[in-house]
């Protein structure tokens, strides 16, 4: 699903849309990678460094729900 964090062997990835992948799904982000309508659409630049950390479900739900329509979910 979109927005799963996933891993595979030492790699970690971010999937911006549904689609099959076969990687290890370990989480989910709250927040989209990826927006069409941005003038930068792909949150990410290279060379960027990431850090994942843990929320609580109800965190998680309270920023999921603030995303409105402004970004897309499933492309």
């Amino acid at each position: 699903p979109a927005n799963s964090v996933a891993i595979a062997g030492e790699q970690a990835g971010i999937y911006p849309c549904s689609s099959p992948g076969g990687w290890q799904i370990i989480g989910k982000t709250p927040k989209p990678i990826f927006d069409v309508r941005k003038e930068n659409p792909i949150l990410f630049s290279v060379g960027d460094q990431v850090q994942f950390e843990p929320i609580s479900k109800p965190e998680f739900n309270k920023l999921e729900s603030q995303r409105g329509k402004r970004m897309f979910s499933n492309l």
